[in-house]
């Protein structure tokens, strides 16, 4: 199986129009002649030194020939019989799973393995040096929030807070609306909001993790974006090859990390960065 055309090839404006063409072989090989080689669930807990809350993460990750694909769940909401349905299956039958989550990872993976993060394919890498958890969290949020273009003052709304990025907005002078379906406090005992579409109306841009290709808010807050013209930036660890197929499309700019990720592993790593061709607008 060998990888095919450019994303450019064709576009998708909306995740079910992308899982559509991918699903018809419209993207790629015949994703029924593609099987999943390996699947496995990355779990952890963090609390980087000198912070006073810390997180907990679990990711679906699956593996097509030399590509993995990734999609994040809340802790404990995987059944552990989704591994066994993934292993060995073909990614046509993978994209009609029944778990969203599943859906998303072998999407993920179909569209790194056609399309994997490189030059050719619109990506920019950006190395991370090696360090400790908290050094390396920083300098992957100092290439997410790189990639928006306010003047200081301006209002971005955080969806899957990370306490990092918002060290990075405050440094440059940005305000913030944390947001999280898991709600709370954030380390400095900001109020973290849960609904980001009521938030995102009162916000200059947004910064959106990945995970919400997941949980199914992801198209709702990109649509919001592209109606008002704001930048929408994603940070992604899921769908890190899902969401540059969007740019032009309502997604102004993402930061894909793929699988292993920043938390993983104490040497230098690399994301990816890609940026559309006006901010908001559609190409």
């Amino acid at each position: 199986m060998s990888p095919a055309a450019p994303a450019s090839a064709r576009a998708a404006t909306t995740y079910d129009e992308l899982l559509a063409l991918a699903r018809a072989g419209a993207l790629g090989p015949d994703p029924a002649g593609a099987r999943i080689s390996v699947a496995f669930t990355t779990r952890q807990a963090v609390r980087h030194e000198g912070r006073g809350t810390g997180y907990r993460n679990e990711v679906l990750s699956l593996r097509l020939a030399e590509a993995v694909g990734s999609c994040a769940v809340e802790p404990g909401a995987l059944p552990d019989s989704a591994v066994e349905d993934c292993v060995g299956a073909d990614v046509a039958r993978l994209l009609e799973h029944p778990l969203l989550p599943v859906r998303v990872a072998a999407l993920d993976a179909y569209l790194m393995h056609v399309t994997p993060h490189a030059p050719e394919n619109g990506a920019r890498p950006v190395a991370l040096p090696a360090g400790t958890s908290l050094e390396k969290s920083r300098a992957r949020a100092e290439a997410v929030a790189g990639l928006l273009v306010l003047p200081p003052g301006a209002t971005v709304l955080v969806v899957g807070v990370v306490n990092s990025l918002l060290e990075a907005l405050r440094s440059r002078g940005l305000g913030y609306v944390p947001c999280d379906l898991k709600g709370g406090v954030t380390e400095w005992g900001e109020p973290v909001v849960t609904d980001a579409l009521a938030a995102a109306g009162r916000c200059d841009a947004l910064l959106v993790s990945g995970m919400t290709l997941g949980n199914g808010s992801f198209d709702p807050l990109r649509e919001h974006a592209l109606r008002h013209g704001k930048q929408l930036v994603m940070f992604a660890q899921t769908g890190s090859a899902v969401l540059p197929r969007f740019l032009g499309h309502g997604v102004s700019a993402v930061c894909a990390e793929p699988y292993p990720f920043f938390w993983l592993d104490g040497g230098p790593g690399t994301v990816h960065r890609y940026r559309a061709d006006r901010p908001g607008g559609t190409r």
